[in-house]
C-alpha cells in the first residue's frame, strides 16, 4: 500500500479532521470522558491503540495530581497560606480547561476562580488594580485568576481600550503592586499558556463547528485572530517588563492540552511547600429515631417527573 504523502491536501484534510475529533472528545467533562467507550471511538477511526493508552496514562496522572491538590488545599487551610495563580494566554489557549481540572476536586470555599467581565463605567474611573484587589485571597484561600490585571498589557493594549500612557503607567505600577502583595504574604504564580498560530486556528474552527462550544466565540475572539502578530508583540513586552523575582512568569507549552494541564498542575504543586495534613478519624454518628416522628408525604404535584 502506497504511503500517503504528508504534503498532500488529502493528508492535511485527514489530519485536520483527526484534530477536530480529538478536540471534541477533549471537551467532555472528565467523568463523561471516562465513560466514553474506546471501542466505539476506535471504530470511528478516532483513537489508535497508542492514543487509548495515552488517555489512560493521562487520567492516571490527572487523578494522582488532583489528589495532591486536595493535600495542598488542606495545607493552605491549616496554615492560612494565601495563594494567587494567574492564567494568561491567547484565546483558546486552554486556560479554562486547566483551571477546570485544578478546581474539579477542590472545595469552592477554599479555591475560588476570578473571571472578571469588562470593567463598568464606574470601574474605569477607579485605580486600575482596584477591582482586582477585592478578589484577592484571605488566609486559607487560593484564587485562580482566569485572566487578570494583565488584561491591560494584552487585550486592552491590542484593541485600543487603553492609551499608550495608561499602558506605560501599568508597566511602572505592576511590579510594585505585585511586590506589595508578596510582602503582605500572598504568593503569586503567573502562567502564560503558549499555542501556535495553527493550533489556535484549529481550536477556533472546532468551536465554530460544535454547537456546544459556539458560546465560547465572541467578536473579540475573532478580532484577536486577525491581530495575531499584535498580540505576539504585546505578550513579548509583557513577559519582559513584568517578570520579576517575586512573581515570575512561567510559560506552559499548551499545543497539547492534556500535557499542558498535567505540566501546569505538577509545576504549581512544586512551587508551594505544602505537606500532608493529618485529619482525625471520622465516625458517622448513629441516626436518632423518635417514636413520635411522623414523616409527611410530599404532594405529588411537587415531584419532578421521572423521565429517565
Amino acid at each position: 500500500m502506497k504511503e500517503e504523502d504528508p504534503r498532500s491536501d488529502t493528508f492535511a484534510l485527514d489530519e485536520r479532521q483527526r484534530r477536530l475529533h480529538e478536540d471534541l472528545i477533549d471537551a467532555y467533562d472528565e467523568e463523561v470522558e471516562m465513560e466514553v467507550d474506546d471501542r466505539l471511538l476506535d471504530g470511528a477511526g478516532v483513537l489508535s491503540p497508542e492514543a487509548r493508552e495515552a488517555r489512560k496514562h493521562y487520567f492516571r496522572e490527572l487523578f494522582r495530581l488532583q489528589g495532591e491538590l486536595v493535600k495542598l488545599q488542606d495545607w493552605i487551610v491549616a496554615t492560612g497560606h494565601r495563594l494567587v495563580v494567574i492564567f494568561e494566554g491567547r484565546d483558546a489557549a486552554g486556560k479554562g480547561g486547566a483551571i477546570k481540572r485544578i478546581t474539579q476536586r477542590l472545595n469552592p470555599r477554599v479555591c475560588r476562580v476570578a473571571a472578571l467581565p469588562a470593567p463598568s463605567d464606574r470601574e474605569r474611573t477607579q485605580w486600575y488594580f482596584q477591582r482586582y484587589v477585592a478578589h484577592l485571597p484571605a488566609g486559607g484561600e487560593m484564587v485562580l485568576f482566569d485572566r487578570s490585571w494583565y488584561n491591560r498589557a494584552g487585550v486592552e493594549r491590542v484593541m485600543g481600550f487603553c492609551s499608550d500612557d495608561e499602558c506605560e503607567e501599568f508597566y511602572r505600577s505592576v511590579p510594585e503592586f505585585e511586590k506589595m502583595l508578596v510582602r503582605s504574604g500572598i504568593q503569586i504564580l503567573k502562567y502564560w499558556f503558549s499555542i501556535t498560530d495553527e493550533e489556535q486556528e484549529i481550536r477556533f474552527q472546532a468551536r465554530i463547528k460544535d454547537p456546544l462550544k459556539q458560546w465560547k466565540l465572541s467578536p473579540m475572539d475573532l478580532e484577536s485572530r486577525r491581530r495575531w502578530e499584535a498580540y505576539t508583540q504585546a505578550k513579548e513586552v509583557m513577559l519582559q517588563r513584568s517578570h520579576i523575582p517575586e512573581a515570575r512568569w512561567w510559560v506552559v507549552q499548551a499545543v497539547d492540552k492534556k500535557r499542558a494541564r498535567l505540566n501546569c498542575i505538577h509545576h504549581l504543586l512544586s512551587q508551594v511547600p505544602y505537606q500532608e495534613v493529618e485529619h482525625p478519624a471520622i465516625t458517622l454518628p448513629e441516626r436518632v429515631y423518635n417514636e413520635d416522628y411522623i414523616r409527611n408525604p410530599v404532594p405529588a404535584e411537587m415531584i419532578v417527573p421521572e423521565i429517565y
